[in-house]
Order: structure tokens, then C-alpha cells, then sequence
């Protein structure tokens, strides 16, 4: 009989549901349910419809009983340094406000004030973006005082769809390392920092490890969906997720975890947290088995889903590919410039871009594209060389996971300037790797050595040479 496991696997734009279960020593997936995510504006924030998110979740479960392929467990992942604070009856406080939105402007240096930024960084590790967990706090603790003062428990994103799930509240530990407050050598919470930025500190529970079985349904879920089963947290930040699903065993693996952001880095045993690391701007997120992520957050293909959406709605992403691999302008900008987070019109911000560093203006989604993609190509190149700086390996392959990996043109470029061979696939790396975690939960792979092995041969990887 086969056992089947559901990872649902919500991203900034859309969620999923898939099922896996192992047939003939391979993993196999079915995905049975899609639903669209974004933000939205409510009360002047950007925030994100949780309720609507939370429905979503049932919605796709009933659907396994629909099929008759009722999992033995269930793991949410998303994505990070995104929050909820709970009441002391557990009710939700003001909006779950997105990380897009502007309330953390300014908020860094208020932080500062009290930690310095070399000190945050050695003290935590994680490199500063204005949208962190830990300037999110500020703004609440500045902007709205008193809601944090009402405050008893944080939970993040996927923390809290599990607590709906299953009235349990639990931390998992990859996405708690995103807010900015985890001590990096002992994987708990940095207390004296929390004491110090006047957080209060009985909002953070204690921190669960990838793997770990929080509980089951609670008795109304079961009603609704029509059964009942585990809730295991996988790597719930979806980045750890994706990292666990590259398929390679190798000492040293280069990854790029590509999608809405572009994730780049390699896997260390212990943190990095001096000043060159901190002056590259890398982060080392928590990861599967207390491994360390030390990577780079990269613009990423947020840029183009931006322009599709603005003067190309009715093309796919694989027609825009396409189209802009027979584009020959030779126009670059930098793509992790932060005047591509949120502007106003992406194709405009790139076009503005380019205007202002004296180069061929793109005209149209075949051209914008181009140069986009050019971009994230020279960001990757740039990346490698500071990463083999830092760490002293040399990688001979880049490994592109996640939907990224079917931008052909996009690997393709990557190959050519970085001069490394790049393989791409699996494309549902962070739901294989939700569904990796839960079946060495439950005894179907060994550990992650042979869950990874089995990803690299149950999945078509492409390769790409220089």
C-alpha cells in the first residue's frame, strides 16, 4: 500500500499542494491543488490574506480525500522573516503584514542605536535586509506599541497555518533563524539582544528542529477535511526546503535556489560571521541537520514575473525566455540594486536604469527580459567569485533548483559567465524537499545523504557547459 506524504508549499505569488510517495526506489509526485497568493492593501499596509492562505490549506487537503490519497503526514513551508503576534486568547493582532511593505523604512537605524550593525551581524549571522523580522518588530514597537504590548506569542507564517491546523504552537528553527535574532552557535534564541531591543521576550517559543512530529489535526480540521494525520515541520522556510532537495552528496555544493528571489550559496558545519562575510552581505541561514546556509540573497526572476505582469500578461514565462534569448542588447543593471524591491513599475525602473548608465534602452518584453536575465547572470558570476573567496573551495558545478531551473536561457547565460557547468532541476525543489523531511520522519529514506540521492534519481536534471 502506498504511503503518501503532502507538502504544501506556498510562495509569495501562488501556493501548492503535492503529494509524493516512493515507488520503485524513485519519489514520486502528483501535484492536486494550486491556488494564487499575493499581497494586498488593508488598512495601509501591504499585508497577506492569511485567511484566505489558511483556506487554501483545507481546501487542498480535501481534495486528498477526494482522491482517496489521504497522506500520513502534512509540512507547510514559506516563505521567511514574515510574522504573526497572538493575544493571550491566542487571537491574531492587527494585520500579517508583508515584507514589501514600507513600515520598516528607517527602522535599521533605530535598531542600531541599540546594536550596532557589526555587532548584529556577529551576534546573528544574517545579513541585513530592511524587511528582516528584527526591523519588522521595531516598526511594531515604534509604530504600534500598543499591539506588541498585548503580544504573548510569535509565530511565523507557517507556524502559524500549523497552529490553525493543529492548536499547537510551535518555532520551527530555519525560518526562526531569518528574523535576525538566533544565536548562531547555540541555534536558540539570542536573549540578551531581544532584552535589549525592549522585545518582549515571552513572545518567542522555544525552537523545533526540521523533522520534528508537532501533533495531528485538531477534531474540527479532521471534520472538514475528512481525516486525520501528522503535521511534521519540514524546513519550513521554503529556501531550507530547496536546499535540501539539491541532488548532490559532494563536500561542497554550490546551489542557486531560484525563483521569486535567487538564493545562492553553498552548505557550511559551522556559521561565518566576521567582517569579510558581513561586507559581501551573506547570510548563513539555518538549514536541515543544523547546517548552516551561507548564501546570498539575489534579486531574482521577481524581476521578470514584475515586467510579464506590466506589458506581457498573456505570455508565459517560457515564451518570454525565449524571446529574449535572441535579443543581443548588451545593456546590464544591477540586479540586487533595492530600487528593484518594490518599485512602482518594474519595466520603467530597468529602463531608468539603463538610461542612466549611458546604456541601450530595452524596448519591450523581449528586450527588458534580456537585459534582466544578462543581469542575474553577471550577479551569479560576481556572487561565485566572492563565495570562493570566502570559503577557499573552488565549485566546479552550480546546481539551479526550484522554477527558476526551467529558465533555459537564464542557465544557459549562467554557464557562460560564471565558466562553471550548471545543472538545473529538480523545478519543485522546495515541495521535494518538504517531502524529503517528512519521509526521513517517516523511515522512508535513511537520512539526507539518501533522501538526495534518491531526488537525483527520481528527477531529469539538464546540464549546461561554459
Amino acid at each position: 500500500m502506498k504511503r503518501y506524504y503532502l507538502a504544501i508549499d506556498i510562495g509569495a505569488s501562488s501556493g501548492r499542494h503535492i503529494l509524493g510517495h516512493m515507488e520503485d526506489g524513485k519519489m514520486v509526485l502528483e501535484e492536486i491543488y494550486r491556488f494564487p497568493n499575493g499581497m494586498q492593501k488593508r488598512d495601509g499596509e501591504k499585508v497577506w490574506d492569511i485567511e484566505a492562505l489558511f483556506e487554501a490549506v483545507l481546501a487542498g487537503m480535501k481534495k486528498c480525500r477526494e482522491l482517496g490519497k489521504i497522506p500520513v503526514s502534512v509540512g507547510i513551508d514559506t516563505w521567511a522573516v514574515d510574522f504573526v503576534l497572538l493575544d493571550k486568547d491566542d487571537q491574531r493582532i492587527g494585520n500579517a503584514v508583508a515584507y514589501r511593505d514600507d513600515r520598516t523604512k528607517g527602522m535599521d537605524e533605530e535598531v542600531y542605536r541599540t546594536v550596532p550593525e557589526e555587532e548584529l551581524y556577529a551576534s546573528t549571522g544574517i545579513q541585513k535586509q530592511i524587511f528582516n523580522s528584527i526591523y519588522q518588530l521595531m516598526a511594531w514597537k515604534k509604530k504600534k506599541p500598543e499591539q506588541l504590548e498585548k503580544a504573548e506569542t510569535l509565530l511565523m507564517i507557517p507556524d502559524y497555518l500549523n497552529f490553525l491546523l493543529s492548536g499547537v504552537k510551535a518555532q520551527e528553527y530555519t525560518n526562526a533563524t531569518t528574523t535576525q535574532l538566533v544565536n548562531p552557535e547555540t541555534g536558540d534564541w539570542n536573549r540578551e539582544m531581544i532584552q535589549k531591543l525592549g522585545y518582549p521576550e515571552k513572545i518567542f517559543l522555544p525552537i523545533r528542529e526540521p523533522g520534528t512530529v508537532i501533533g495531528h489535526l485538531k477534531k474540527e480540521i479532521r471534520e472538514q477535511v475528512g481525516f486525520d494525520c501528522e503535521i511534521v515541520l519540514p524546513a519550513t522556510h521554503d529556501t531550507g526546503s530547496a536546499v535540501v532537495a539539491v541532488p548532490s552528496n559532494e563536500e561542497h555544493v554550490l546551489y542557486i535556489s531560484s525563483g521569486t528571489w535567487s538564493l545562492m550559496g553553498t552548505e557550511l558545519k559551522e556559521a561565518d560571521c566576521g567582517t569579510e562575510a558581513m561586507q559581501h552581505n551573506f547570510t548563513n541561514e539555518g538549514g536541515y541537520n543544523r547546517k548552516y546556509r551561507f548564501l546570498k540573497n539575489i534579486m531574482g526572476l521577481w524581476m521578470v514575473q514584475s515586467v510579464k505582469k506590466e506589458i506581457a500578461e498573456d505570455l508565459s514565462f517560457g515564451t518570454i525566455c525565449e524571446m529574449a534569448s535572441k535579443c543581443t542588447i548588451p545593456s546590464i543593471v544591477d540586479a540586487n540594486d533595492d530600487r528593484f524591491l518594490a518599485p512602482e513599475n518594474m519595466t520603467a525602473e530597468v529602463q531608468k536604469a539603463c538610461e542612466e548608465s549611458d546604456q541601450q534602452i530595452p524596448q519591450g518584453i523581449a528586450e527588458v527580459a534580456a537585459v534582466i536575465y544578462n543581469s542575474l547572470a553577471v550577479c551569479y558570476a560576481k556572487t561565485l567569485k566572492e563565495l570562493e573567496e570566502q570559503t577557499g573551495c573552488r565549485y566546479r558545478t552550480i546546481h539551479i533548483v526550484g522554477g527558476g531551473s526551467n529558465a533555459d536561457d537564464l542557465n544557459r547565460l549562467t554557464a557562460e559567465r560564471t565558466g562553471r557547468t550548471v545543472l538545473a532541476g529538480p523545478t519543485e525543489a522546495t515541495a521535494i524537499g518538504n517531502l524529503a523531511v517528512q519521509m526521513i520522519t517517516g523511515k522512508e529514506c535513511n537520512d539526507l545523504k539518501d533522501a538526495r540521492n534518491c531526488i537525483f534519481h527520481s528527477f531529469e536534471i539538464k546540464q549546461y557547459e561554459p
